[in-house]
């Protein structure tokens, strides 16, 4: 840079591919020439290795002069003369360095691994005993000192090691290890002692159970039990002591369970679970219900499983009695438990005591009216009501009470503020399925009179078409429409039943009275419904006049193009005589025949000055493009050449900011047709831009980067780029233009 300044750096995205500092190092030294490497020295007498031995050595004590505290440089030197065979003096160098640190365990292994490695076993054992007395925490050197005579066979060298180790009372692993030591050599006895000087030293309940295994492994149930008993007396009755005992019972009763022994089993859990308090015995009350489930009888298993949600429901209900899903578990309890006692093959009392708890629980499930008259309090609520009936028709067929449950839920629900169609519905059901279609109607009748809702009448509706009640379905559907006129689905239904009957004079004025309400929520789907009926009936001028009526009412840009493609589709043969050859010849295929490409080309045109006249240039591209596929489909060179010489170009602009007053510059669509009338002295310099656009389209096309105007436009509007050829031909020779 001229003025001294760094340059700016104008990317500052993450490169692709990421490279590390330890790449960046192995490749400088793998590529290092070899003229800047290191010589390798070759020793060709003992004159020349001891010039060697005695250069690296100075050079061994001058680095520890300098950094006498770095155990690193000790490591190196020390590990050099044991490299050379110089066993002394590596001695002397580790004793040196020990006098530096005593307390570095990288020192002391390292030590005693070089010792290993050159055989002197007696060294390094007189090293680990020097280790381990002066770092008797540090594991690892216990560790390493007990493999070590135990590799050597030492099996009394080892367990004294572990007798050394054991007074300074160290973790759980260390204990595991010495008990895996007599484990090896079936010294199970001596490992029986140690677990039982392990409990003194850490009395948790995970080593009482890891000892009750052990003995239980080892066939002695006597002992085992014996193990559990006095843990258990330990903790004795105290509260946070007989919690920590939790995984005692429980493997206790476990330990039985295997022995078969499930009455001694289920004393063990019941003894616990009366001890220890409810809210902190889950764990607990979950093995104790599984082994009822495998080992009980059906009372008992009723008394765990059942009594342990039961409580648990009634505990969260008693925080909140409006929870409503609670309500739903504690009644799917009940009625699970319901029909495993029908299918145990229970007695009557037994079924009528289990069908009254269900009852009981819905009955307070109902009594919690929720606060207030807003719907969303009362949407979990009615569902209540629901699943009680259902429970009352199908599981115990008492018909008459769920028939007063609907009745009670539709006095309470306060249909002036709202309703739940659904409730209406399901009890309408109901009646059906007790061959009572008066009061099935009547239900249904009651709900649109009081609470005419969209939901009810489809409900309604479809309940009639099922029946095959058609005029009645016709009749509901006139109601629905003069309660909401402007829903254009309804009106679709009512005239897709008319064509369903065959009535299509009914469709098509049920379509003419739809599409003359005003207004209609979605008139487009009304609009496109008539038209595709009309066109399903081979009524090409019906549907080409029904085009018509919607250009001239809406003139949207979907509507030309699907008016356009209509024209270019092919016609399908009637509906009446469609059905004719299909009676005459099942696998005949249907028969079509060729759009009219003209007209498709007039629609097109009649579109675009359309959307011209009205100012609107997104649409027109729109249009174009669909146009032009049309072209490359159906017709010539030339037509496609004509539609894409009307194809816009992207400008650049300059208008006056109305708020700043300043001048900004601003993306727009410049079609050729618009500049030829506004400005024809600059209609060439336009012409030769579109030429150069159409030779790049071309060669974008050949790359695989073709793109349409539109796309083109608005990437220009978001990047505000004016590199663009085409953009500097427009801005310069049409820059002060205007909409």
């Amino acid at each position: 840079m001229q003025d001294g300044r760094a340059p700016r750096i104008k990317n500052r995205a993450p490169a692709a591919i990421q490279i590390t500092a330890e790449q960046l190092l192995r490749e400088a030294q793998e590529r290092q020439e070899t003229a800047f490497r290191a010589p390798k020295q070759r020793v060709e007498d003992f004159e020349e290795l001891h010039e060697y031995r005695g250069r690296k050595r100075k050079e061994f004590e001058e680095r520890i002069r300098r950094t006498r505290g770095s155990i690193k440089e000790w490591l190196q030197y020390a590990n050099w003369e044991a490299s050379q065979n110089e066993f002394s003096r590596s001695r002397s160098i580790f004793e040196r360095a020990l006098d530096v640190d005593p307390r570095s365990v990288q020192l002391w292994l390292s030590y005693t691994e070089m010792e290993l490695k050159s055989r002197n076993v007696q060294h390094a054992r007189n090293l680990f005993d020097r280790a381990v007395t002066l770092l008797p925490r540090v594991d690892q050197l216990w560790y390493k000192y007990v493999y070590l005579e135990e590799l050597l066979q030492n099996v009394p060298g080892a367990r004294q090691v572990f007798e050394r180790w054991m007074q300074w009372e160290p973790d759980d692993k260390a204990w595991q290890a010495y008990i895996k030591l007599e484990e090896r050599y079936q010294e199970h006895d001596r490992a029986s002692t140690i677990y039982e000087r392990w409990v003194a030293v850490r009395p948790e309940p995970r080593v009482w159970v890891k000892w009750g295994k052990f003995e239980e492994e080892r066939g002695r149930l006597d002992k085992a039990r014996e193990v559990f008993q006095t843990a258990l007396e330990f903790y004795g009755d105290d509260e946070e002591q007989i919690e920590k005992a939790q995984a005692v019972f429980s493997a206790f009763a476990k330990m039985e369970t295997r022995l078969k022994e499930y009455e001694r089993a289920r004393v063990i859990y019941k003894f616990a679970l009366s001890r220890i308090p409810r809210s902190k015995s889950a764990a607990l009350y979950a093995s104790y219900t599984k082994f009822e489930k495998q080992h009980g009888t059906r009372n008992t298993l009723e008394n765990t499983v059942l009594g342990k949600r039961r409580i648990q429901y009634e505990d969260e209900l008693s925080q909140d009695g409006r929870n409503y899903d609670v309500w739903f578990d504690y009644s799917r309890l009940e009625e699970g438990a319901w029909r495993d006692l029908k299918d145990e093959g229970a007695t009557s009392e037994e079924e009528e005591a289990a069908a009254a708890r269900v009852r009981e629980v819905y009955e307070r499930a109902v009594a919690q009216v929720p606060p207030g008259n807003e719907k969303r309090h009362w949407r979990r609520y009615i569902f209540l009501w629901l699943d009680y009936a259902l429970f009352e028709e199908i599981e115990t067929k008492d018909y008459s009470r769920a028939r007063q449950i609907y009745q009670t839920a539709m006095t309470l629900v306060p249909h002036k503020q709202f309703t739940f169609a659904k409730l209406w519905i399901k009890f309408a059901k109901f009646e059906v399925r007790r061959l009572d279609l008066p009061a099935a109607r009547k239900v249904l009748g009651t709900g649109i009179g009081m609470c005419p809702k969209e939901a009810l009448f489809k409900g309604y509706i479809e309940l009639e078409i099922e029946l095959r009640e058609f005029d009645r379905a016709r009749t509901l559907y006139e109601k629905y429409l003069e309660f909401d006129p402007a829903n254009a689905p309804a009106w679709i239904k009512y005239a897709e039943l008319e064509s369903q009957l065959q009535d299509f004079a009914r469709t098509r004025a049920i379509f003419e009275l739809g599409v003359s309400q005003s207004p209609l929520s979605m008139p487009e789907l009304l609009w496109k419904s008539y038209i595709d009926f009309e066109i399903e009936e081979g009524e090409r001028e019906t549907a080409r006049a029904l085009y018509e009526r919607l250009v001239a009412l809406s003139g949207h840009v979907k509507v030309w193009i699907s008016y356009a493609l209509f024209e270019a589709e092919p016609i399908p043969v009637p509906r009446a005589v469609r059905e004719e050859e299909e009676e005459e010849d099942e696998e005949a295929e249907p028969q079509t025949a060729p759009g009219d490409a003209a007209l498709a080309r007039e629609v097109f045109e009649r579109g675009y000055k359309d959307l011209k006249a009205k100012g609107l240039k997104s649409e027109r591209v729109a249009l174009l493009e669909v146009w032009k596929t049309f072209e490359e489909a159906n017709g010539t060179d030339a037509d496609v050449a004509k539609v894409q010489g009307m194809m816009p170009i992207v400008s650049k602009r300059r208008v006056v900011d109305k708020e700043t007053g300043e001048t900004v510059e601003d993306w727009d669509l410049v079609f050729a047709d618009d500049e030829r009338e506004a400005n024809p002295t600059s209609f060439k310099f336009l012409q030769m831009a579109h030429a150069w656009k159409s030779s790049q389209a071309a060669k974008n096309a050949a790359a695989g980067g073709g793109s349409s105007v539109l796309s083109g436009f608005m990437a220009a509007t978001t990047a505000q780029k004016d590199d663009d050829a085409s953009s500097e031909v427009a801005s310069s020779h049409g820059g002060d233009m205007s909409e």
